[in-house]
């Protein structure tokens, strides 16, 4: 599959909008940020869009990085981005590219050196990235080493698959962006299996695309019309494929989707093992999050978004969660994984589940006593979750979704003593709306059409908000917001 350029000049990189030219910053130091030098370190543009036209510049960064980056020294040398390197260079030479013959010993040292640096510590995708380089690189190379490192390889990808892919499809993270990610990883393990039919038992190749297929349909239930994914945990577009991309390179592989989403104008899909529902109607699409928020053991990619839920009406997004604009361990990264910045519900200005640190979750939300209920005509669904408990009264969010063929029925009430609890539904930043009267509002989606959006309990107002569609970028919005009376709220989103 082909990434976006990221290497605009000889000697000169781009990533989240941000340029550094190779001789002024080198490869290592905090002029940038470190996700930033590992993008610069994975070396994504050798397989990128037209990717052929900068061959003369790939030769010089590739020979470029050997000289200055000598083994184990620098955060280019770090399990991740040294997998993801290895991987780039083997594709690149596979498209038939010659790597020059200091390359490839730098490639069998930095395989030898992966290996002994498995990350079990992180487990989750980044274990799942570290064995596919060693697959590759046991293909690729001959001899016992090489077929030392393809047997690890394969022995973690049979464990880690069967823990990380849920029978519904999904990847235990819960981030659409890292299912995309985990989901490309696998489509080249299947590549790759079928370029050395020798080397890895067909047993294996048809097990891979059995769960490519069960990916590929979770991918297209938690995508949007416009052909993006949905914002659940960390979450963000241009960093994963796309599903339209994922779903033609799983077809170059001979897999094809057996389950599309085409149905009666009312349709409730549930992913039932990771923890969400797609509502469609009329014009309309809601994704609901009743989900944990990962893996008890491995919660880094999760924000506290429970009950969280996105909508696209007419194709457009009307109602979505803030986003991810940063890793790292700043105040931004902190109030971005935070439940204010999510279409949810917030109680007493605290978070539903404790995040902390960049990638850290004390305390965290369990959904509880959920509920789907559909006539022809309606589809209800209905849930609560416990991550307030620890504050005084122990108090419990429940919500209920009401969707009808053109219209939304959002209920919040939450119990257990004396709370300001406050409801949130974050608008697109291309939507704008107008006040009608004092429970009233008339939302505008970018082509025009109108939302009337009506609060049946609670007090409204709107308040200002961020979303961040891409890392490094966080565009101001507003929020819909409702202040619950006697610990209830009800909105109505209303088109057509």
């Amino acid at each position: 599959m082909q990434s976006s350029q990221s290497l605009i000049g000889p000697k000169e990189f781009i990533f989240f909008g941000d340029r550094g030219s190779l001789d002024a910053i080198g490869w290592d130091g905090l002029v940038k940020e470190k996700l930033w030098r590992y993008n610069q370190h994975y070396f994504n543009d050798l397989n990128a869009s037209s990717a052929s036209e900068r061959k003369k510049w790939h030769l010089t960064i590739l020979k470029n990085w050997v000289e200055q980056n000598p083994p184990a020294l620098g955060v280019g040398w770090e399990p991740y981005p040294t997998s993801l390197r290895i991987v780039n260079w083997i594709k690149w030479s596979l498209a038939g590219n010659a790597l020059a013959e200091l390359c490839i010993q730098s490639l069998a040292i930095q395989a030898r050196y992966l290996s002994k640096q498995l990350e079990w510590h992180l487990l989750g995708n980044h274990l799942l990235a570290n064995a596919k380089a060693l697959v590759f690189a046991g293909l690729f190379f001959q001899g016992d080493e090489a077929t030392g490192w393809l047997k690890t390889g394969l022995s973690i990808i049979e464990s880690e698959l069967a823990e990380q892919i849920l029978q519904d499809g999904g990847h235990f993270e819960r981030s659409p962006m890292y299912h995309a990610i985990v989901l490309e990883d696998l489509l080249d393990l299947i590549n790759a299996s079928q370029l050395w039919p020798e080397s890895i038992d067909s047993s294996v190749g048809l097990e891979w695309k059995a769960i490519a297929r069960r990916m590929l349909f979770w991918l297209e239930v938690m995508t949007h019309p416009d052909g993006q994914i949905s914002f659940f945990n960390d979450a963000a577009f241009s960093i994963a494929p796309s599903l339209e991309n994922l779903l033609e390179y799983a077809k170059s592989l001979g897999i094809k989707l057996n389950s599309n989403l085409i149905g009666p104008a009312m349709t409730a899909h549930h992913l039932n093992q990771s923890g969400y529902i797609r509502l469609t109607s009329m014009d309309a699409v809601a994704f609901l999050d009743v989900a944990p928020v990962g893996p008890d053991y491995l919660p880094g990619h999760a924000h506290a978004d429970t009950l969280s839920f996105e909508m696209s009406i007419f194709n457009q997004r009307i109602i979505v969660n803030g986003g991810t604009s940063r890793y790292g361990y700043g105040p931004e990264r902190l109030r971005e994984r935070q439940t204010k910045s999510h279409s949810t519900v917030e109680v007493n200005g605290q978070s539903s589940s404790e995040v902390w640190g960049g990638f850290r979750v004390a305390r965290r939300a369990k959904p509880l006593d959920l509920r789907i209920a559909s006539t022809e005509d309606e589809i209800s669904v209905g849930c609560s979750h416990d991550g307030y408990v620890r504050l005084k009264g122990k108090p419990i969010h429940h919500r209920e979704w009401c969707m009808t063929r053109n219209e939304l029925i959002i209920s919040d009430w939450v119990t257990g003593g004396e709370c300001r609890s406050i409801a949130r539904f974050i608008l697109h930043p291309l939507v704008y709306i107008e006040r009608l009267n004092v429970n009233d509002w008339c939302i505008f989606a970018p082509h025009g059409q109108k939302v009337l959006y009506q609060i049946l309990n609670g007090y409204g107002f709107v308040e200002q908000a961020t979303y961040a569609p891409e890392f490094g970028v966080v565009l101001n919005t507003q929020c819909l917001a409702i202040e619950l009376i006697s610990g209830r709220s009800q909105a109505k989103f209303r088109w057509n």
